[in-house]
Protein backbone atom coordinates (compact mmCIF):
# COMPACT_ATOMS: atom_id res chain seq x y z
CA UNK A 1 0.00 0.00 0.00
CA UNK A 2 1.57 3.58 -1.22
CA UNK A 3 2.00 5.78 2.02
CA UNK A 4 0.25 9.18 1.96
CA UNK A 5 3.54 11.28 1.26
CA UNK A 6 3.68 8.73 -1.97
CA UNK A 7 0.59 9.48 -3.49
CA UNK A 8 0.52 13.16 -2.22
CA UNK A 9 3.98 13.32 -4.47
CA UNK A 10 2.09 11.96 -7.50
CA UNK A 11 -0.61 14.02 -7.82
CA UNK A 12 1.76 17.11 -7.99
CA UNK A 13 4.20 15.06 -10.47
CA UNK A 14 6.38 18.06 -12.02
CA UNK A 15 4.39 18.46 -15.24
CA UNK A 16 1.23 17.35 -14.25
CA UNK A 17 -2.28 18.72 -12.35
CA UNK A 18 -5.66 17.26 -11.35
CA UNK A 19 -8.89 17.66 -13.22
CA UNK A 20 -11.55 18.49 -11.22
CA UNK A 21 -14.36 17.11 -12.81
CA UNK A 22 -16.85 16.68 -9.42
CA UNK A 23 -19.51 19.49 -10.38
CA UNK A 24 -22.82 19.15 -8.73
CA UNK A 25 -25.95 18.63 -10.65
CA UNK A 26 -26.72 22.38 -10.49
CA UNK A 27 -22.59 23.29 -11.56
CA UNK A 28 -22.97 20.89 -14.38
CA UNK A 29 -26.51 22.34 -15.36
CA UNK A 30 -25.41 25.70 -15.63
CA UNK A 31 -23.00 24.48 -17.65
CA UNK A 32 -24.89 22.58 -19.84
CA UNK A 33 -27.42 25.36 -20.34
CA UNK A 34 -24.70 27.20 -22.52
CA UNK A 35 -24.77 24.56 -25.40
CA UNK A 36 -28.27 23.85 -24.77
CA UNK A 37 -27.85 20.23 -23.47
CA UNK A 38 -30.25 18.64 -20.86
CA UNK A 39 -28.97 17.18 -18.01
CA UNK A 40 -29.23 13.61 -17.37
CA UNK A 41 -27.17 10.41 -16.19
CA UNK A 42 -26.29 9.82 -19.90
CA UNK A 43 -25.40 13.33 -20.79
CA UNK A 44 -23.11 13.85 -17.66
CA UNK A 45 -22.00 10.46 -18.71
CA UNK A 46 -21.19 11.12 -22.10
CA UNK A 47 -19.41 14.37 -21.68
CA UNK A 48 -16.75 12.79 -18.60
CA UNK A 49 -15.81 9.50 -20.51
CA UNK A 50 -15.29 12.62 -23.68
CA UNK A 51 -12.72 13.87 -21.04
CA UNK A 52 -11.55 10.72 -19.59
CA UNK A 53 -10.68 8.86 -22.86
CA UNK A 54 -8.56 11.76 -24.03
CA UNK A 55 -5.70 9.48 -23.71
CA UNK A 56 -2.85 11.97 -24.71
CA UNK A 57 -3.91 14.48 -22.20
CA UNK A 58 -4.67 11.95 -19.38
CA UNK A 59 -1.34 9.72 -19.87
CA UNK A 60 0.89 13.18 -20.00
CA UNK A 61 -0.71 15.82 -18.51
CA UNK A 62 -3.21 14.49 -15.51
CA UNK A 63 -1.97 13.07 -12.79
CA UNK A 64 -5.68 12.44 -10.61
CA UNK A 65 -9.16 13.11 -11.21
CA UNK A 66 -11.72 14.38 -8.71
CA UNK A 67 -15.31 12.57 -9.44
CA UNK A 68 -18.41 12.55 -7.51
CA UNK A 69 -19.58 9.39 -6.09
CA UNK A 70 -21.65 9.25 -9.08
CA UNK A 71 -18.57 9.06 -11.45
CA UNK A 72 -16.45 7.58 -9.08
CA UNK A 73 -18.92 4.19 -9.45
CA UNK A 74 -20.04 4.37 -13.03
CA UNK A 75 -19.21 3.09 -16.46
CA UNK A 76 -18.61 4.44 -19.87
CA UNK A 77 -20.96 3.63 -22.73
CA UNK A 78 -19.76 0.25 -23.38
CA UNK A 79 -19.53 -0.75 -19.90
CA UNK A 80 -15.68 -0.04 -19.30
CA UNK A 81 -15.35 1.45 -15.64
CA UNK A 82 -14.11 4.87 -15.25
CA UNK A 83 -12.26 3.39 -12.63
CA UNK A 84 -10.12 1.40 -15.19
CA UNK A 85 -9.93 3.91 -17.54
CA UNK A 86 -8.00 6.46 -14.95
CA UNK A 87 -5.70 2.85 -13.93
CA UNK A 88 -5.10 2.86 -17.85
CA UNK A 89 -3.79 5.98 -17.61
CA UNK A 90 -1.92 6.38 -13.86
CA UNK A 91 -4.25 8.70 -13.26
CA UNK A 92 -4.87 8.59 -9.48
CA UNK A 93 -9.39 8.79 -8.99
CA UNK A 94 -9.93 11.07 -6.24
CA UNK A 95 -13.65 11.80 -5.01
CA UNK A 96 -15.32 15.24 -3.57
CA UNK A 97 -16.74 14.15 -0.10
CA UNK A 98 -18.32 17.56 1.40
CA UNK A 99 -22.01 18.30 1.29
CA UNK A 100 -21.70 21.58 -0.35
CA UNK A 101 -21.40 24.93 1.58
CA UNK A 102 -24.54 25.89 3.80
CA UNK A 103 -25.84 29.64 5.47
CA UNK A 104 -23.86 29.64 8.76
CA UNK A 105 -25.70 30.75 12.30
CA UNK A 106 -25.59 33.95 13.52
CA UNK A 107 -23.61 34.97 10.08
CA UNK A 108 -25.74 36.81 6.92
CA UNK A 109 -22.75 36.65 4.28
CA UNK A 110 -20.50 33.60 5.86
CA UNK A 111 -20.89 29.72 4.65
CA UNK A 112 -19.67 26.53 6.80
CA UNK A 113 -19.14 23.67 4.45
CA UNK A 114 -21.21 20.27 5.96
CA UNK A 115 -20.80 16.71 5.44
CA UNK A 116 -19.15 15.56 8.34
CA UNK A 117 -21.45 12.96 9.49
CA UNK A 118 -20.70 9.54 8.57
CA UNK A 119 -17.90 10.53 6.50
CA UNK A 120 -15.62 8.20 8.51
CA UNK A 121 -17.95 5.52 6.62
CA UNK A 122 -18.21 7.31 3.43
CA UNK A 123 -14.32 7.28 2.80
CA UNK A 124 -13.53 3.77 3.98
CA UNK A 125 -16.26 3.04 0.93
CA UNK A 126 -14.37 4.68 -1.40
CA UNK A 127 -11.06 3.77 -0.17
CA UNK A 128 -12.49 0.14 -1.01
CA UNK A 129 -13.27 1.48 -4.80
CA UNK A 130 -9.78 2.76 -4.94
CA UNK A 131 -9.83 6.51 -4.26
CA UNK A 132 -6.94 7.87 -3.92
CA UNK A 133 -7.31 11.42 -2.97
CA UNK A 134 -10.24 13.29 -1.57
CA UNK A 135 -11.53 16.94 -1.73
CA UNK A 136 -13.29 19.17 0.83
CA UNK A 137 -13.86 23.11 -0.30
CA UNK A 138 -14.00 25.45 2.43
CA UNK A 139 -15.88 29.02 1.07
CA UNK A 140 -14.77 32.11 2.41
CA UNK A 141 -16.93 35.25 1.08
CA UNK A 142 -15.55 38.43 0.77
CA UNK A 143 -17.97 41.02 1.67
CA UNK A 144 -18.41 44.94 3.76
CA UNK A 145 -18.91 42.41 6.67
CA UNK A 146 -17.11 39.35 5.75
CA UNK A 147 -14.96 37.31 6.94
CA UNK A 148 -15.01 37.25 10.78
CA UNK A 149 -12.59 35.54 11.99
CA UNK A 150 -15.13 32.78 13.75
CA UNK A 151 -15.97 32.13 9.77
CA UNK A 152 -12.78 31.30 9.21
CA UNK A 153 -11.52 29.48 12.20
CA UNK A 154 -15.07 27.34 11.91
CA UNK A 155 -14.27 26.56 8.15
CA UNK A 156 -10.57 25.73 8.88
CA UNK A 157 -11.32 23.76 11.73
CA UNK A 158 -13.64 21.46 9.84
CA UNK A 159 -11.10 21.35 6.71
CA UNK A 160 -9.20 19.67 10.01
CA UNK A 161 -11.72 17.18 11.09
CA UNK A 162 -12.22 16.11 7.42
CA UNK A 163 -8.00 15.86 6.70
CA UNK A 164 -7.89 14.03 9.75
CA UNK A 165 -10.87 10.98 8.63
CA UNK A 166 -8.68 10.85 5.11
CA UNK A 167 -5.79 9.90 6.42
CA UNK A 168 -7.31 7.52 9.12
CA UNK A 169 -8.77 5.86 6.04
CA UNK A 170 -5.30 5.60 4.30
CA UNK A 171 -7.04 8.85 1.68
CA UNK A 172 -4.82 11.56 1.08
CA UNK A 173 -6.44 15.18 1.77
CA UNK A 174 -6.91 17.71 -0.86
CA UNK A 175 -7.43 20.95 1.43
CA UNK A 176 -9.46 23.75 -0.21
CA UNK A 177 -10.29 26.85 1.57
CA UNK A 178 -10.88 29.25 -1.16
CA UNK A 179 -11.22 33.38 -0.89
CA UNK A 180 -13.84 33.44 -3.48
CA UNK A 181 -13.31 35.86 -6.32
CA UNK A 182 -16.40 35.59 -7.64
CA UNK A 183 -18.95 36.45 -4.53
CA UNK A 184 -20.99 39.46 -3.98
CA UNK A 185 -20.10 41.77 -4.43
CA UNK A 186 -16.91 40.67 -5.85
CA UNK A 187 -15.52 43.99 -6.09
CA UNK A 188 -12.87 43.88 -3.61
CA UNK A 189 -8.80 44.95 -3.78
CA UNK A 190 -6.38 42.38 -5.07
CA UNK A 191 -5.20 43.86 -1.30
CA UNK A 192 -8.21 42.54 0.86
CA UNK A 193 -7.70 39.20 -0.76
CA UNK A 194 -4.37 39.20 -0.20
CA UNK A 195 -5.06 39.84 3.69
CA UNK A 196 -7.61 37.77 4.07
CA UNK A 197 -5.78 35.11 2.27
CA UNK A 198 -3.33 35.33 4.27
CA UNK A 199 -5.52 34.63 7.50
CA UNK A 200 -7.33 31.99 6.40
CA UNK A 201 -4.15 29.86 5.48
CA UNK A 202 -2.25 30.63 8.76
CA UNK A 203 -5.97 29.54 10.79
CA UNK A 204 -5.95 26.32 8.58
CA UNK A 205 -2.62 25.25 9.48
CA UNK A 206 -2.75 25.94 13.26
CA UNK A 207 -6.01 23.81 12.97
CA UNK A 208 -4.28 20.81 11.03
CA UNK A 209 -1.45 20.82 13.10
CA UNK A 210 -3.50 20.99 16.34
CA UNK A 211 -5.65 17.90 14.79
CA UNK A 212 -1.95 16.12 14.21
CA UNK A 213 -3.05 16.21 10.22
CA UNK A 214 0.52 14.69 8.22
CA UNK A 215 1.23 17.25 6.79
CA UNK A 216 3.38 15.32 4.08
CA UNK A 217 0.59 13.43 3.47
CA UNK A 218 -1.81 16.59 1.94
CA UNK A 219 -2.22 18.63 -1.02
CA UNK A 220 -3.29 22.41 -0.17
CA UNK A 221 -5.48 23.85 -2.96
CA UNK A 222 -6.15 27.55 -2.37
CA UNK A 223 -7.05 30.49 -4.49
CA UNK A 224 -4.46 32.77 -5.98
CA UNK A 225 -4.25 36.25 -4.90
CA UNK A 226 -6.33 38.68 -7.44
CA UNK A 227 -8.80 40.85 -7.21
CA UNK A 228 -12.68 40.69 -7.17
CA UNK A 229 -13.57 39.83 -10.34
CA UNK A 230 -15.49 42.91 -10.29
CA UNK A 231 -12.60 45.05 -9.52
CA UNK A 232 -11.38 47.93 -11.59
CA UNK A 233 -8.19 47.37 -10.37
CA UNK A 234 -5.66 46.89 -13.30
CA UNK A 235 -3.36 44.37 -12.02
CA UNK A 236 -0.15 42.64 -14.07
CA UNK A 237 0.29 38.57 -14.53
CA UNK A 238 3.52 39.33 -12.57
CA UNK A 239 2.07 41.14 -9.63
CA UNK A 240 -0.42 38.12 -9.11
CA UNK A 241 2.48 35.74 -8.59
CA UNK A 242 4.56 37.70 -6.83
CA UNK A 243 1.63 38.77 -4.02
CA UNK A 244 0.59 34.70 -4.10
CA UNK A 245 4.06 32.89 -3.39
CA UNK A 246 4.65 36.01 -0.69
CA UNK A 247 1.55 34.53 1.00
CA UNK A 248 2.04 30.96 0.01
CA UNK A 249 5.94 31.45 1.78
CA UNK A 250 4.47 33.37 4.83
CA UNK A 251 2.06 30.56 5.58
CA UNK A 252 2.18 27.37 4.21
CA UNK A 253 4.82 24.56 5.98
CA UNK A 254 7.82 23.30 3.55
CA UNK A 255 6.86 19.39 4.42
CA UNK A 256 3.54 20.22 2.08
CA UNK A 257 4.77 18.28 -0.91
CA UNK A 258 2.54 20.83 -2.98
CA UNK A 259 -0.04 23.16 -3.68
CA UNK A 260 -2.65 22.48 -6.68
CA UNK A 261 -4.27 26.26 -7.65
CA UNK A 262 -8.22 26.29 -8.17
CA UNK A 263 -8.93 29.04 -11.18
CA UNK A 264 -11.76 30.85 -9.26
CA UNK A 265 -13.50 32.00 -11.87
CA UNK A 266 -10.26 33.37 -14.15
CA UNK A 267 -10.16 32.93 -17.71
CA UNK A 268 -8.28 29.77 -19.20
CA UNK A 269 -5.72 32.09 -20.26
CA UNK A 270 -5.32 33.65 -17.24
CA UNK A 271 -5.13 30.66 -14.92
CA UNK A 272 -2.33 29.34 -16.93
CA UNK A 273 -0.63 32.84 -17.20
CA UNK A 274 -0.58 33.38 -13.67
CA UNK A 275 0.53 29.76 -12.73
CA UNK A 276 3.49 29.70 -15.37
CA UNK A 277 4.89 33.53 -13.50
CA UNK A 278 4.49 31.90 -9.64
CA UNK A 279 6.78 29.00 -11.15
CA UNK A 280 9.38 31.39 -12.46
CA UNK A 281 9.56 33.44 -9.37
CA UNK A 282 12.72 31.12 -7.91
CA UNK A 283 12.86 28.01 -5.75
CA UNK A 284 10.38 26.95 -3.77
CA UNK A 285 9.89 24.53 -1.05
CA UNK A 286 6.78 22.92 -3.08
CA UNK A 287 5.26 22.05 -6.39
CA UNK A 288 2.90 24.34 -7.51
CA UNK A 289 0.93 23.29 -10.58
CA UNK A 290 -3.27 23.03 -11.41
CA UNK A 291 -6.87 21.60 -9.54
CA UNK A 292 -8.77 23.08 -12.85
CA UNK A 293 -12.53 22.70 -13.32
CA UNK A 294 -13.96 24.77 -15.91
CA UNK A 295 -10.40 26.49 -16.54
CA UNK A 296 -9.76 23.07 -18.30
CA UNK A 297 -13.10 22.42 -19.81
CA UNK A 298 -14.46 25.19 -21.01
CA UNK A 299 -13.63 24.86 -24.91
CA UNK A 300 -13.60 21.06 -24.85
CA UNK A 301 -17.52 21.44 -23.64
CA UNK A 302 -18.17 23.93 -26.29
CA UNK A 303 -16.13 21.97 -29.20
CA UNK A 304 -18.34 18.99 -28.11
CA UNK A 305 -21.68 20.56 -27.68
CA UNK A 306 -23.47 17.35 -26.89
CA UNK A 307 -22.51 15.73 -30.07
CA UNK A 308 -20.96 12.52 -30.64
CA UNK A 309 -19.46 13.76 -34.20
CA UNK A 310 -17.25 16.55 -32.19
CA UNK A 311 -15.82 13.99 -29.51
CA UNK A 312 -12.56 13.80 -31.52
CA UNK A 313 -12.20 17.45 -31.87
CA UNK A 314 -13.30 18.14 -28.09
CA UNK A 315 -11.00 15.97 -26.99
CA UNK A 316 -8.21 17.89 -28.90
CA UNK A 317 -9.26 21.30 -27.44
CA UNK A 318 -9.09 19.20 -23.61
CA UNK A 319 -5.61 17.83 -24.55
CA UNK A 320 -4.35 21.42 -25.37
CA UNK A 321 -5.79 23.04 -22.75
CA UNK A 322 -3.77 20.27 -20.18
CA UNK A 323 -0.74 20.84 -21.84
CA UNK A 324 -0.55 24.61 -21.71
CA UNK A 325 -1.15 24.26 -18.14
CA UNK A 326 1.21 21.04 -17.37
CA UNK A 327 4.09 23.70 -19.49
CA UNK A 328 2.59 26.30 -16.99
CA UNK A 329 3.36 24.08 -14.02
CA UNK A 330 6.97 24.05 -15.60
CA UNK A 331 7.66 27.52 -15.65
CA UNK A 332 7.48 27.24 -19.69
CA UNK A 333 4.25 28.11 -20.90
CA UNK A 334 4.16 31.48 -23.43
CA UNK A 335 1.11 33.50 -24.54
CA UNK A 336 1.80 32.72 -28.10
CA UNK A 337 1.40 28.96 -27.73
CA UNK A 338 -1.78 29.03 -26.84
CA UNK A 339 -2.11 31.86 -30.07
CA UNK A 340 -0.36 29.03 -31.98
CA UNK A 341 -3.27 26.43 -31.22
Amino acid sequence: MQSLNAIARKLVTRGKGILAADESEGTIAKRFAVIGLPVTLETRRDYREMLFRSREAMDKYISGVILTEETLEQNARDGTPFRQLFADSGVIPGIKVDRGAFPMPGSADEKITEGLDGLRQRLKHYADLGAGFAKWRGVIAVTDHAPSRNGIRANAHVLARYATYCQEAGIVPVVEPEVLADGEPGDHSIARCEDITTETLETVFSELRLAGVDLSGMVLKPNMITPGLRSREQISVEDVAQRTVNVLRATVPAAVPGIAFLSGGQSDEEATAHLSAMNQVGPLPWVLTFSYGRALQSSALLTWNGDPANVAAAQAAFTHRARMNALASLGEWRPELDLAA
